[in-house]
């Protein structure tokens, strides 16, 4: 079910890459035009404050990877065009075979979605997603994921497959940029233990997930707090970091919109 080495190769290139939200958010009350940024401003935002995108930014950095590799790949998303949207990508191997690529969702890695393939197994998987195992239901134009929860619990998502035209994928993603969600999102790849973890900072709370259970952080009240606690999991820059939070602070207070 793994992707073969030459797919991994520009996947591993993304592997301490967070998805977030708060660029969108910094980048949208700077900007006067387009708010959808171009592969080459993510990699000097990326030089200069570390900091990454959400998951349309990073699927258009991984396609435009793959493309400089010669990996044949597209978008695929949900929703697009709506403020739910999702966006993610497959790319193909040599016989043809699809893999599902998913930076946003920080998967760990790429997963095979072709279900007549030799090598596509429907059981439980490890080593794919973090703090979960996953199931992988392969079908025509779609695939469902079912994830396994240490706790017993079990969710399902399901990912369009079709391919999306690169100029709708890149106008979904200039709605997206455009529509600033009041709860502000981190969610980081971590290494705990001897397993890559997930950590999340959504809506001012913050949490480690992991194969033992879900382990709470201790609630912190002020931006210096997240600044620190934040940046301490993303190597994000901290003036970026003040300036995001306060701009969901001011728009959770009803001062922007």
């Amino acid at each position: 079910m793994k992707a073969p080495e030459e797919i991994l190769a520009v996947w591993s290139k993304f592997h301490d890459f967070p998805m977030e939200t708060l660029t969108k958010a910094w980048y949208y009350s700077r900007s006067q035009d387009k708010k959808q940024r171009s592969v080459e401003l993510m990699k000097e935002h990326k030089a200069q404050y570390g900091i990454t995108g959400n998951c349309f930014d990073l699927a258009l950095w991984l396609l435009d990877e793959f493309k400089k590799a010669g990996i044949k790949a597209y978008p695929i998303g949900n929703e697009l065009g709506t403020e739910e949207a999702h966006a993610a990508l497959v790319a193909l191997d040599e016989k043809g075979n699809r893999y599902l690529c998913d930076l946003g969702d920080q998967w760990l890695q790429p997963v095979l979605i072709e279900g007549r393939d030799d090598a596509y197994i429907g059981d439980r998987l490890s080593g794919f997603y973090p703090a979960a195992d996953v199931q992988i239901l392969a079908r025509q134009n779609e695939v469902e994921i079912i994830y396994h929860r240490p706790n017993g619990k079990q969710s399902r998502q399901t990912y369009d497959t079709q391919p999306v035209m690169e100029t709708d994928f890149w106008q979904a993603g200039e709605f997206s940029q455009n529509h600033v969600y009041p709860k502000p999102l981190v969610e980081v790849r971590l290494s705990y233990k001897n397993e890559t973890a997930h950590w999340e900072f959504d809506n001012w709370k913050s949490f480690l997930s992991t194969t033992e259970g879900l382990f709470p952080d201790k609630p912190v009240a002020t931006i210096e707090e997240w600044v620190d606690r934040i940046g301490q999991k993303t190597g994000f820059d901290r003036q970026f970091l003040i300036e995001s939070l306060n701009f969901y602070k001011q728009l959770n207070n009803g001062s922007r919109r």
